[in-house]
């Protein structure tokens, strides 16, 4: 929850600030046809980061279906629907708009900040991520967090893929940890859903964080760069567009879930199509008219998902410009959909409890999210090992040396703290995609060749 204001307010002239991150040189760059955050979307889109998603679990682990979504498509859809909700936004508020800004500008930022909303995620999704933290969190793996501070030992066994999404788009991809993909601070803000560190969790003021100990320089740097107004020690109120991001994540989750849910039979057609009615009562004539020139559900659901999504992105944007002041004091309570029409705040409600009652409890889901966990502590064993035998300056057995070298440019290095080789190591497993990550825990259990026909 949002603290109340206490007299501050941002600013959009501050909060869109187009220099970048990590560039030695200030400077602003005004390419026709090409802004710095065009030039964003662009660096996260071709970033290798970005390309594996494609291969990490969205809701259905490991399928071969190819009409589900991975983390890549869904990453592409919300960037769509933030796109939109960026540029009614700017179109909405141009009078307000500094003069280098304008709607599809607007647009062009939150689409980036909401393409890189997943990047951090490690393999097997949520699963994956609470597998990690489980792994650190088990009694039997307590000696690794010896030497740790408590906040790096927090920051473990609170491991947390939005933070981890920060560590790589500043630091890990590209100018590796000289900038990273060097984004705009405005695109960092954007991206920022919890501007504040573990401490925050661990005090119970906060169930996630976006902010890691090694990039606390970082976000101290974007929140004061963008003025955002300060909460806390090491917390700021979000950004504003971050409602935006938000919201178009759980428009396309919500909807995009039951599309799923649709196609591989754990709903049926006309439970989708009863529970999105309600937001199209106005245009429910022509809804049918479409909906009966069409054969197949999948065909159906398309329509009804394009209906649903132009009522929520236009419900949204209107939500946010009646709500600016709040969100420009860093006040609002919630999330930009709680302000919403009825029907709107029901639907994304009702859409989410339908996929936890019949999609995430699907068994063949439940069994390799089980199986994630075993999956991920062979990995985090045998690499954190090497990384713990190399920090503390223990001559390398032989296995662990191969483990290094298996690293590749990720490997820890002789002289580095012990949390430093730890996040390194992370940052090595948790960028594996799903398949990568079961072939190689299975390898490392014992290679077995493969029988000749």
């Amino acid at each position: 929850m949002e603290k109340q204001p206490d007299g501050g307010c941002m600013n959009w002239r501050q909060l869109l600030l187009p220099l970048r991150y990590g560039e030695t040189q200030a400077r602003l760059a005004l390419d026709i046809g090409r802004t710095p955050f065009h030039k964003d979307y662009d660096r996260i889109i071709f970033s290798s980061a970005f390309r594996r998603l494609n291969r990490k679990t969205q809701v259905h682990p490991l399928t071969e279906n190819d009409h589900l979504h991975s983390r890549l498509t869904h990453s592409l859809e919300v960037g769509c629907v933030g796109r939109s909700l960026g540029s009614m936004v700017g179109n909405a508020m141009a009078h307000k708009l500094p003069e280098f800004i304008d709607a599809g500008d607007l647009g062009a930022l939150v689409q980036a900040a909401c393409l890189a909303h997943d990047i951090g995620n490690p393999p097997y999704g949520h699963s994956g991520e609470d597998a990690i933290r489980h792994w650190f969190m088990d009694p039997q793996n307590h000696h690794f967090l010896a030497g740790l501070s408590a906040l790096e030992q927090a920051d473990l066994m609170t491991f947390e893929g939005n933070a981890q999404g920060l560590r790589l788009v500043t630091q890990v991809e590209y100018n590796r940890f000289k900038g990273g993909m060097r984004l705009t601070y405005a695109t960092l803000g954007t991206f920022l859903k919890y501007p504040w560190s573990v401490a925050e969790v661990t005090q119970g003021r906060a169930k996630k964080f976006g902010c890691y100990q090694s990039e606390l320089p970082i976000l101290r740097e974007v929140a004061s760069a963008l003025g955002l107004l300060k909460r806390g020690e090491d917390r700021w109120c979000r950004h504003p567009l971050v409602y935006l991001v938000e919201a178009a994540d759980d428009i396309c989750y919500g909807l995009i879930d039951l599309e799923d849910g649709v196609e591989v039979g754990l709903l049926q057609y006309h439970e989708v199509e009863t529970l999105l009615s309600p937001l199209l009562v106005d245009q429910w004539e022509q809804v049918q008219e479409d909906l009966a020139n069409e054969e197949g559900d999948r065909r159906k659901l398309q329509i009804l998902r394009g209906y649903a999504m132009e009522v929520m992105v236009q419900a949204v944007s209107a939500s946010f410009t009646r709500h600016e002041a709040q969100l420009l004091q860093g006040c609002l309570d919630g999330g930009i959909i709680d302000y919403c029409p009825e029907a709107v705040r029901h639907v994304v409600a009702d859409a989410k409890e339908l996929a936890r009652q019949r999609i995430f409890r699907d068994g063949r889901k439940l069994t390799i999210e089980i199986g994630s966990y075993t999956t991920l502590g062979i990995l985090l064993e045998a690499f954190l090992s090497a990384a713990r035998e190399c920090a503390t300056s223990q001559a390398p057995t032989f296995r662990n040396a191969r483990l290094l070298e298996l690293m590749g440019g990720s490997a820890p290095q002789p002289g580095w703290t012990l949390y430093e080789s730890y996040m390194r190591t992370i940052d090595y497993i948790s960028g594996m995609t799903d398949t990568y990550a079961a072939s190689l825990a299975r390898q490392f259990s014992g290679y077995y060749p493969p029988t000749q026909g």
